[in-house]
């Protein structure tokens, strides 16, 4: 989060357009909580990204993977993901962001990768996606695993579209635990310049990989 004595300044009207070109010039918004009129640039000292050949599948969750007691789904209900991770006690996700990420999603920016149990929503992640970088922006879980699970395939459709930024904003031990780093701004800043000059395609992979294909795929760790 920006320094204490340097609030970032509210955000007065903000558009998918206008969101689009923050998340290009490595910012990007925040409320304070959820029922909360105004919003905030953020732009973090130090950033956390997911290097998307070194995600992390410990032991326990390729076991939990390779049972596939649940059905994997992209962008089947977007809006339920993303309502799935506001709902928390202390949310940034206030309405219009909310509203934002569904506009962004008609258009084709925003994505989610999604863990059912038949008709029960169990777990997800969702981002935004811009030329080859990819925003992670919340994940959440209803059963064990389900979102680390979510963010597993996530990265392996990631891998396999071309992208070759996934961009975490922050870092929390969950994220570490999954091969997240944290980077300097200015290093995340040529990232992102890179990201933003190559093509990448989110539905190049079709409906997706099986549990197998992800828990194998090259260069993940395990222990």
């Amino acid at each position: 989060m920006p320094a204490k004595d340097h609030p970032p300044p509210p955000v007065q009207t903000l558009t998918s357009g206008m969101l689009l070109q923050a998340y290009a010039a490595g910012i990007f918004p925040m409320a304070e909580q959820r029922d909360s009129a105004d919003i905030h640039w953020i732009d973090p000292l130090r950033r956390g990204v997911i290097p998307l050949d070194r995600f992390h599948i410990s032991r326990s969750l390729r076991r939990r993977m390779v049972r596939g007691q649940y059905q994997l789904r992209f962008d089947h209900d977007f809006a339920a993901t993303v309502m799935a991770c506001a709902d928390r006690p202390e949310t940034w996700i206030n309405d219009t962001i909310h509203d934002l990420y569904l506009d962004l999603h008609r258009m084709g920016h925003a994505h989610s990768a999604e863990i059912w149990d038949g008709p029960d929503l169990i777990g997800g992640v969702f981002g935004i996606s811009l030329n080859a970088a990819f925003f992670g922006e919340s994940m959440f879980s209803r059963r064990t695993d389900t979102s680390k699970m979510a963010l597993a395939y996530l990265v392996q459709r990631l891998r396999a579209g071309g992208f070759v930024l996934f961009d975490t904003q922050f870092i929390t031990p969950h994220l570490a635990s999954l091969g997240a780093v944290e980077i300097p701004r200015a290093t995340y800043r040529d990232l992102l310049r890179q990201a933003l000059l190559k093509h990448a395609d989110f539905n190049a992979q079709g409906l997706g990989s099986s549990p197998f294909d992800v828990v194998t795929q090259r260069n993940s760790q395990t222990s």
